[in-house]
């Protein structure tokens, strides 16, 4: 039996991972759970060339990666840069960027294409979600924006927010936490430190990337209100459950979350949770 099993039961549910700007840049985060085969991604990558990529690696029935510019369902411009995983909705804002080592250079738009962005909320192929990541340089105020039937059924938000505008007139990270508290989520972990670049001429070690002071982005998950959990279905707190311990080893919101699931369901899920947490089955 494995980990998940001994925890949570032998019957695992079904999850459906909605990645926004899901270029290809290293393990995404839901992945441990896709890896066992209980998780089905439905992605979107505005960059053409990237899209083709990504249902090229994944040809199987668990991924379906759609070439679509998600947010709010109006029209705009992709400026697509010569790093394509910056490319945005929003113009690069070069006197800004300009002033740290190695980010105007990843900046450059090369060339631009109207679109026409698609709200989540009027895509078919999303019906339902558990989980939303967003990777979108900017547009992620948009996507919420877009999508307030689908965040009634999502339970983590996984997001990269910038907090100075990278981009000309982008939302920062205090408009989208606004957001996604309006439509019933918590701030909950920073789960990789945040990011940045020294101010040139500036750089530790000679190298370019690492960070001195300038805090610039960061990714940031977000669950539903865990005050208000005994609004939430016991199927989806298990599910959040399962997310909070194998995806960010959020042990102690985990433990909560299967206390209020035991509660509506009479599921003794918790005192089992607990005790292998806090003996040698500790992970």
């Amino acid at each position: 039996m494995s980990e998940l099993n001994r925890f949570f039961g032998e019957v695992l549910p079904e999850f459906t991972f909605v990645d926004i700007g899901a270029m290809s840049l290293g393990t995404e985060p839901y992945a441990p759970l896709v890896d066992q085969g209980i998780g089905t991604v439905i992605g979107f990558e505005p960059v053409l060339e990237e899209c083709e990529k990504l249902n090229q690696v994944h040809q199987n029935s668990r991924h379906l990666f759609l070439p679509y510019a998600i947010g709010d369902g109006s029209d705009g411009v992709l400026n697509i840069c010569n790093y394509p995983m910056t490319s945005s909705l929003f113009v690069p804002n070069m006197p800004l960027v300009e002033k740290f080592q190695n980010l105007a250079e990843l900046m450059q738009v090369v060339r631009k294409e109207p679109v026409t962005t698609k709200r989540l909320d009027d895509i078919a192929e999303v019906s339902e979600a558990d989980y939303l990541k967003i990777d979108a340089q900017g547009a992620e105020l948009a996507i919420l924006e877009g999508a307030p039937r689908l965040l009634e059924q999502v339970v983590v938000v996984h997001t990269e927010v910038e907090f100075v505008p990278l981009y000309e007139g982008q939302p920062l990270f205090a408009d989208v936490d606004s957001e996604l508290r309006r439509q019933g989520f918590l701030l909950h972990k920073f789960p990789v430190d945040p990011a940045g670049r020294p101010f040139k001429p500036f750089s530790l070690e000679n190298d370019l990337n690492r960070p001195i002071s300038q805090v610039l982005w960061a990714d940031v998950v977000y669950v539903k209100d865990f005050t208000k959990f005994d609004k939430i279905s016991p199927r989806k707190l298990l599910k959040l459950a399962i997310m909070l311990h194998e995806l960010y080893q959020s042990f102690d919101l985990c433990a909560l979350t299967l206390k209020s699931f035991d509660q509506q369901t009479g599921f003794h899920l918790y005192d089992n949770y607990c005790r292998c947490i806090t003996s040698s089955c500790s992970p």
